[in-house]
């Protein structure tokens, strides 16, 4: 089977059984396999309820699995790390996304990549510029430098 890279977002802002949620982070990055290249890992204000801040970054990863099996795996290491379901946008231990998957766009059940709101965030796109800065969004064609550029320039300045 062909080898996919996937960008994967991580993200906590909430102490769990690795410690707090940079501690937690780190732990998520070492139990995935084949990680070619890891942002640094930012602080960020939280969406919605949630009072705490959040320890984010992105990973790519090389695999041969397709991208509902690369969903099941990351759902199995957020099990493993204690997440339940809950309120949405509410305190987490881990978070794992996938934003982007080289074979391009995939829809199914419970499934859409491209991550249907990384183009607004940040949080996503600040430490996917990092280490992917020339990958095109399948849908808009723009680079993630590009959509970067378009979403810290919206941002209100201090």
């Amino acid at each position: 089977m062909a080898t996919s890279t996937y960008a994967i977002a991580i993200g906590s802002n909430r102490p769990g059984r690795h410690g707090g949620p940079v501690a937690e982070v780190r732990a998520a990055i070492a139990a995935l396999k084949e990680v070619r290249a890891v942002a640094p890992i930012m602080a960020s204000a939280p969406l919605g309820p949630s009072l705490r801040r959040y320890a984010n970054t992105v990973l790519l990863l090389d695999t041969s699995l397709s991208p509902p099996d690369m969903l099941a795996q990351l759902k199995g290491i957020e099990r493993s790390f204690g997440r339940r379901r809950g309120r949405r946008w509410g305190s987490r231990v881990i978070d794992l996304d996938i934003v982007l998957w080289s074979g391009g766009r995939w829809h199914s059940r419970g499934l859409c990549v491209p991550h249907v709101a990384f183009r607004e965030r940040l949080f996503v796109l600040r430490p996917l510029r990092d280490v992917a800065p020339d990958w095109r969004d399948p849908v808009s064609g723009r680079t993630i430098r590009q959509l970067h550029q378009l979403v810290d320039r919206a941002r209100p300045r201090d």
